[in-house]
């Protein structure tokens, strides 16, 4: 054999030596799945006792939906017997028991006038409130009595009364009545609620509260508008101080009303003790009427300071002060659309550079002008 296969050969046999002891070497090191410890499963207990249970059944509003009936038709008397379960008997007498109420048991709706004011007959029955009191509208309100005959034609049925979303000026009216018969009793226990409540409001007043003037998440910050355009701060400021100028010239004079937060903070900044006394001595002695009408206002709006200006702009107990109003300067209605421009001026900030949410927005944006018109409705009248 020539030297050069003979040095060949053994290099070849060296290496085959190598990788045979390379792979008894990493085999010995691998653990196979069959030598791990067993580990066997824990049987548990049998806990249950008694037959399966039954197959789910539809709900009561569905019993008598057309595209089961040919599911109750295939089955025979006696198998339509056994499925009902104690639960469908207890849904037919709860049924039972509810069905007057989703009956409208009236035909018409009428406004009956009498010497102290509007009752609405539901044909012959007076609407009554909770505390089972004859719902009575005072004699200079015509038109929030037949709103309120409006509000019960369109019910359907009974029990769309118990929800006030949908009777909101009958649970407005409602709460005005309330405090009439606590002023009679000499109570004071809503207005004293009410007075709370609005004073809480006031420490963050949405038109007393304004974006920073330099922001630097802002796009359309100070720094970085053309100088003909208006800024949202610029924007609160020039509506918040339209209104604040109005009920400091007309409603509390000589009172202070400052924005309630600060650049450089998050804590809301104090009125003066004059301004908040001034303030709460006002509220408290609103008419009843004038103080239930300021309460949504404020809920609705978020705003203490648009509610007052609403309050005063269509009352009936501020007509003297509306006459001299429109003597003097020419200033223009305060009305539901300034009312919700006013109190949602960076919601329609934000919706004009990103757009609005659908059935979100808008639905807001709706619903606050309803609930502004409604103190409207209630707190104005004619003075007889």
């Amino acid at each position: 054999m020539r030297p050069e296969l003979r040095r060949a050969a053994t290099i070849l046999s060296s290496s085959q030596r190598l990788s045979t002891s390379a792979v008894i070497s990493s085999s010995s090191t691998v653990r196979c799945f069959h030598c791990a410890t067993r580990t066997w499963a824990i049987a548990h207990p049998i806990t249950a006792h008694g037959p399966p249970p039954k197959a789910p059944t539809p709900a009561a509003e569905f019993k008598n939906d057309p595209r089961r009936a040919g599911l109750n038709q295939q089955k025979s008397p006696h198998q339509q017997q056994e499925s009902q379960t104690p639960s469908d008997s207890a849904a037919r007498v709860s049924e039972a028991k509810t069905t007057p109420l989703k009956k409208r048991f009236w035909k018409d709706v009428n406004v009956k006038e009498l010497e102290d004011g509007y009752q609405i007959l539901l044909d012959t029955r007076p609407v009554r409130s909770p505390t089972k009191a004859i719902l009575t509208v005072p004699s200079s309100k015509r038109h929030l009595a037949e709103a309120i005959a409006l509000e019960w034609d369109l019910l359907t049925s009974a029990q769309q009364a118990l929800k006030q979303h949908l009777i909101p000026l009958t649970s407005l009216t409602t709460r005005a009545t309330d405090i009439v018969r606590e002023d009679e009793l000499g109570q004071q226990r809503i207005r004293q609620e009410i007075a709370r409540t609005a004073m809480r409001y006031l420490e963050t007043d949405t038109l007393l509260c304004w974006v920073p003037e330099k922001e630097i998440h802002n796009p359309l910050s100070k720094a970085s508008v053309a100088p003909e355009e208006e800024t949202l701060r610029d924007k609160q400021a020039r509506v918040a101080g339209e209104i604040i100028n109005f009920l400091t010239r007309t409603v509390w004079p000589d009172v202070e009303i400052k924005p309630v937060l600060d650049e450089n903070s998050i804590l809301p900044t104090s009125q003066d003790e004059n301004t908040l006394e001034t303030i709460r001595s006002w509220i408290s002695a609103l008419p009843p009427y004038e103080l239930a009408g300021l309460e949504r206002g404020i809920l609705a709006s978020k705003s203490l300071l648009v509610a007052v200006r609403l309050v005063v702009e269509w009352s009936e107990h501020f007509s003297g002060l509306q006459e001299t109003i429109q003597q003097g300067k020419d200033v223009s209605r305060f009305g539901v659309e300034e009312a919700a421009h006013a109190s949602s001026l960076e919601v329609t900030h934000q919706t004009e550079q990103w757009g609005e949410v659908e059935d979100t927005h808008d639905v807001d944006r709706e619903d606050l002008r309803r609930q502004l018109g409604s103190v409207i409705l209630l707190v104005s009248g004619d003075r007889r």
